[in-house]
């Protein structure tokens, strides 16, 4: 039995007894009953996941998958694809944004090439690269059935050591010239939304750039015919590398029962196949914020989440989630520090239920 197929079958659904529990304590904190909102939701989701009403964060890290898709000879980014390698590059000099937000938020990152077209002599990025780059997938296939399996586990691979290392609480982040394609691709086929919908212009397109990156996505689709009821098959033909690398962090994260943060639209995609490959993932995944990519909101229906951030952001990196994490652990903070009514001495019958019925 291979890796996947072993994780898949050792991920089972957040403990609803400690979520009740959870419960119980946030409804007796001296406050209006759901008065903390989305932070109550975070910390008794958190309480499924680890089994304990009591939580505490020690150590982070967001994995960002690197990789070079091969759909960039179509023309549909502004960027050079060397662009991939140099940024992969500078995520280990801690410049870039995700760097400066993850250091603001007390957590480690860990860089992973996955499929860059270029290799490294750089002891900071983790080489897990399962070939240089993907095919054009407006052409053939991006990868074949194996390597798409291949990354998927490489991201398992990647969690399962940090999980031995300590770490508790994961981002997801990503660096590809070219991912906001296969991203709208994934979500176009695995939703039957129009690409027309789910497109956006990523770092910046022109309108008639933009119009031909809708076309390259729809004639990839056209061209490899991806089976969406098999979420390998439509990784390896019209995905990228990073986000089958993403979707394996996704489900070790989910094997480990350790929390596991959304960035935007391309993390998001990965969770998507995730999700579709074992539903009990869901359990472990809290998004961070909505990324102004057109397919993020979809993604998010898709997924039945609410982002805890609206910031008009579309950076990419995983530079949503150390913004996530700081939410998370105020949520944990509330839930653990807070006084109940008895230990205040205060009235409980006094307070309502403000929740929406």
């Amino acid at each position: 039995m291979g890796l996947l197929e072993e994780t898949l079958k050792a991920i089972n659904p957040s403990n609803k007894e400690a979520m009740k529990s959870a419960w119980d304590r946030l409804d007796n904190l001296t406050k209006p009953i759901g008065s903390l909102g989305e932070l109550e939701e975070i910390a008794a989701k958190m309480s499924g996941i680890t089994g304990k009403v009591y939580n505490k964060i020690n150590k982070k890290n967001i994995v960002i998958m690197c990789a070079d898709n091969g759909v960039c000879e179509e023309g549909v980014s502004c960027c050079d694809q060397s662009a991939t390698a140099t940024v992969t590059n500078n995520f280990t000099r801690g410049i870039t944004g995700v760097c400066v937000l993850a250091k603001y938020a007390k957590s480690d990152i860990t860089v992973v090439d996955v499929g860059v077209k270029e290799d490294f002599n750089n002891p900071k990025i983790v080489n897990k690269k399962v070939v240089y780059g993907t095919k054009n997938m407006a052409k053939e296939p991006a990868m074949t059935r194996e390597e798409a399996v291949k990354a998927i586990e490489a991201g398992i691979e990647v969690v399962d050591k940090l999980v031995k290392e300590g770490y508790d609480l994961f981002g997801t982040g990503e660096m590809g010239i070219g991912n906001t394609s296969t991203s709208a691709a994934v979500l176009s086929v695995l939703t039957d939304l129009s690409v027309d919908v789910v497109a956006g212009k990523g770092s910046g397109l022109t309108e008639e750039q933009f119009e031909n990156k809708k076309r390259v996505i729809q004639k990839a689709i056209e061209v490899n015919k991806p089976d969406k009821s098999d979420i390998i098959d439509v990784i390896s033909k019209i995905g990228g590398l990073d986000i089958a690398g993403i979707c394996g962090c996704f489900l070790g994260a989910a094997k480990n029962r350790v929390p596991i943060v959304i960035d935007g639209l391309i993390s998001s995609a990965a969770a998507l196949c995730a999700y579709r490959l074992n539903n009990s993932v869901i359990d472990f995944i809290f998004p961070s914020h909505l990324s102004a990519e057109p397919g993020a909101v979809y993604m998010m229906k898709e997924l039945n989440l609410k982002p805890m951030l609206n910031l008009g952001m579309r950076l990419g990196e995983g530079s949503g989630c150390p913004l996530a994490f700081n939410v998370i652990e105020a949520a944990l903070e509330a839930m653990n520090n807070m006084a109940t009514f008895q230990e205040a001495a205060l009235n409980s019958e006094c307070y309502v239920d403000i929740r929406e019925k």
